[in-house]
């Protein structure tokens, strides 16, 4: 499959990369189109705040707790068989989440939509680092943040306009059942078009004495890491007490005791943790990492509160609160394959540039909406703040995703990319929580320009040590290279 640089990838790569990426966009936009679909799905179903916390962040939990063990079982057992899993899993509970008949109902199908999701998305890191090699690897790298980008930031326009325009009470049902074409498509488009597993993934012989059968897949370690990550996300999903602090604390000391578990693991052999710890040992997986976490641990965020404004605040259709982030759909769309193909040459740069205009839009979405009860104010600059929130997704998460691979083995390559998408959908469901309760909480008091504001404020911060961290990469990748 190697490409030619004149002409681009070859057919064949395209095919891969069309039956990779159509099951990310689902399992991606239902991240963002849901967050406008809340008050219908409110309504409809006559959910509590409790049932629509956990309809946002359940999916968030089971996506994050599947993600490294899944990503360990496509090493082990070969990549495809697992993403033809997870997408089926995913789609079929897309379909019977958009017949729920009631808030629990709905919460069982979105807890399970995570984890098909989880099972399916380690798996495309994985098939990227296997097939592609060089400029391909960054042309790859983009078309999947592009696509990122494009689900996160399309999400809610698409529920928008559903919502809106379909029958009453139908509308948020159609946000669930538009991704089973999609899925369809895509799964139909991997059996035909990806690698049979003996091209893809054929696992090497086993050592003598190494574990075999479901002990590959380290169980102490999975049931270790689950647990860690259910204890410190509860807090911000369920118990916000002193319950919350106990469990969050836990959380964390699981966490700890996972590490060692793994490392002491690890010693015995080095086919048998479930993530060997040497990943942490290159320096451009863990920088690039970071500023991926540290990007994650606050911008989705930004969808959550700007659908609220535009609908409670500002008194608008879900239409518009949806319409209103299409300049950044747009700006990923023309941008991220662009960049992609840049990385190997310029990516420490870009990632540096793309964190400091992340900061700069959150600045930009706060003085826009100070601007809203002046004759100045209008939707058309917390559009453009938006856009140039795209403008720096599409520098930073094509950079940061190829560079943190460039030097992981390939046969670590799943669960690398499981560690690091765990730790992103764990710091995107606090954020989310975090930063929609300071919203409120100062809604409450002054308004919801108030919120808008202030939430916007709060991201630019987060958002700060993304660029630091940016810096240090950067500063990394030029000393190794003299």
């Amino acid at each position: 499959m190697s490409p030619n640089p004149q002409t681009g990838p070859a057919p064949s790569q395209r095919r891969v990369m069309t039956a990779l990426l159509l099951p990310l966009f689902a399992s991606l936009m239902s991240i963002s189109s849901v967050m406008v679909a809340l008050p219908a799905i409110e309504e409809g179903l006559r959910a509590s705040s409790s049932d629509l916390q956990w309809v946002l962040s359940g999916y968030a939990l089971a996506f994050g707790i599947g993600l490294v063990p899944a990503g360990r079982a496509g090493d082990l057992w070969g990549r495809r068989r697992m993403f033809l899993a997870g997408v089926a899993v995913f789609g079929l509970t897309s379909l019977i989440a958009a017949f729920s008949l009631s808030p629990q109902m709905l919460n069982v199908m979105r807890i399970l939509m995570g984890l098909g999701s989880s099972m399916l998305v380690p798996q495309i890191i994985g098939m990227i680092q296997r097939l592609f090699t060089g400029s391909a690897r960054g042309r790859a790298y983009g078309l999947m943040s592009t696509v990122i980008g494009l689900a996160v930031a399309l999400g809610p326009l698409i529920a928008g306009v559903l919502i809106d325009f379909a029958p009453a009470d139908f509308g948020w049902r159609m946000v669930f059942l538009v991704n089973v074409p999609v899925v369809g498509i895509g799964l139909l488009a991997a059996f035909l078009w990806l690698p049979a597993p003996h091209d893809d993934d054929a696992p090497a012989a086993l050592p003598p004495g190494s574990p075999r059968g479901l002990r590959r897949l380290d169980p102490v370690g999975v049931v270790l890491l689950a647990a860690a990550i259910v204890m410190v996300m509860l807090p911000f999903i369920q118990f916000q007490n002193l319950l919350g602090l106990v469990l969050g604390l836990a959380g964390v000391g699981l966490l700890m005791l996972w590490l060692v578990w793994e490392k002491r693991l690890g010693e015995r052999d080095v086919e048998a943790p479930m993530v060997n710890l040497r990943l942490f040992a290159l320096p451009s997986y863990t920088w690039n990492s970071a500023v991926l976490i540290l990007y994650f641990a606050g911008m989705p965020a930004i969808w959550a509160i700007v659908a609220i404004y535009v609908q409670q605040g500002l008194g608008e259709g879900a239409f518009i609160a949806g319409l209103v982030t299409l300049p950044s759909a747009v700006m990923v769309t023309l941008l991220a394959s662009q960049v992609g193909k840049r990385v190997e040459h310029s990516g420490p740069a870009m990632l540096v540039v793309g964190t400091v205009a992340a900061v700069a839009s959150m600045l930009a979405l706060a003085a826009a909406t100070a601007l809203m009860d002046t004759d100045y104010g209008s939707l058309w600059w917390i559009a453009l703040a938006l856009g140039l929130n795209g403008f720096s997704q599409a520098l930073i998460i094509p950079s940061a995703q190829t560079l943190s691979m460039q030097d992981v083995p390939e046969n670590m390559a799943g669960a690398a990319g499981g560690v690091a998408q765990t730790a992103q959908r764990v710091v995107t469901a606090i954020g989310i929580a975090m930063v929609t309760a300071i919203y409120f909480l100062v809604a409450g008091e002054g308004g919801h320009q108030a919120g808008m504001q202030i939430g916007s404020l709060v991201l630019a911060g987060i958002m700060v040590f993304s660029v630091l961290a940016a810096i240090g990469a950067a500063r990394r990748a030029k000393s190794t290279s003299l």
